[in-house]
């Protein structure tokens, strides 16, 4: 006696086979989803790393601008026993002005702060590879904390109240009741690099060794502007932000109780390769220039603003 055997019917596998369809679109769907999200999230950590890690570099240098020790006084070529030659450097950053270069010169007053907004690549004579658009930003100071020891590749402040000696080498100078500061000339500025066939924005500092020398410190940072708080009635309040390119001679020296009393830093980071998925055509606002975009490429605008302790004390 035999028994009959029945399979599915074709009904039933067509319906199988749709359920089951649906039940793997499903879980891809979820898949791709968690996977854009996670991507997405990932790429504006990275924004926000980038960002953040700028804005605490530019802070904390331009907190410090115009310190020197324990010199007290404006800090210029009559305070100095001894100064390197201020055409020394091979590739020295001079900007704007009478006296901006590392070292102070005999004529006019030394600059240890200024900036413009790159119209050419070679916006300071140092570069040629500006970002056009965005700011060049250049300062000078001493390290914070005093050194004991020197070497061959820094130059030094050894300085007391009244008076201080510039040198670089291994042999300190003897100054009465001094200490020994690194002397240093910090640039700033935006340009493009390529990677592997990738172009992307990278945040480029100058900085003095025996030489002006320059190296990439963040990748992603599209744009950097400075926005100046200028108190021109000397009653050390603010009158207004302007951008570097209205800052007057006047201003940038501190001339005729004119003072340069904070820095509001916008820093615009940027994802290092395009996301076809995202269109990017906002507005961003670096102080008083709109910048639209039009392309695949993430962004994060950060800012904060800086005071500079520095701009009408004599003595720290």
């Amino acid at each position: 006696m035999t028994s009959k055997q029945k399979g599915f019917t074709l009904l039933e596998i067509l319906i199988s086979l749709s359920v089951g369809i649906i039940l793997v679109g499903g879980v891809m769907s979820a898949f791709v989803g968690m996977r854009t999200t996670s991507a997405e999230t990932s790429s504006i950590g990275e924004l926000q790393e980038n960002g953040r890690f700028a804005l605490n570099i530019l802070t904390d240098d331009l907190l410090r601008q115009d310190f020197w020790g324990d010199y007290t006084g404006t800090f210029d070529l009559a305070s100095l026993s001894v100064s390197p030659d201020a055409d020394g450097l091979s590739n020295d950053c001079t900007g704007e002005g009478l006296n901006n270069s590392t070292f102070p010169r005999a004529t006019g007053h030394f600059r240890t702060l200024w900036g413009e907004t790159a119209a050419t690549s070679n916006v300071i004579d140092c570069i040629d590879d500006a970002k056009i658009g965005s700011d060049v930003l250049q300062l000078k100071r001493v390290i914070s904390s005093p050194v004991t020891t020197t070497t061959a590749n820094n130059y030094y402040l050894a300085t007391n109240m009244n008076s201080g000696v510039v040198f670089t080498g291994t042999v300190i100078p003897e100054v009465d009741n001094s200490q020994v500061w690194e002397y240093q000339h910090h640039v700033y500025y935006v340009k493009e690099e390529t990677v592997n066939g990738v172009t992307f924005p990278v945040l480029m500092q100058g900085r003095l060794t025996t030489d002006m020398t320059f190296g990439p410190i963040i990748d992603g940072v599209e744009m950097i502007r400075f926005m100046y708080g200028v108190d021109t009635t000397g009653d050390g309040i603010i009158n207004a932000y302007i951008s570097a390119d209205n800052v007057t001679e006047d201003q940038w020296d501190n001339a005729n109780d004119i003072n340069i009393l904070a820095v509001r830093i916008f820093v615009l980071t940027r994802s290092v390769r395009r996301d076809f998925d995202y269109s990017n055509t906002n507005t961003y606002l670096l102080g008083d220039l709109e910048v639209t975009m039009d392309d695949n490429y993430r962004r994060l605008l950060l800012s904060t603003t800086v005071t500079l302790y520095n701009a009408e004390v004599d003595s720290w």
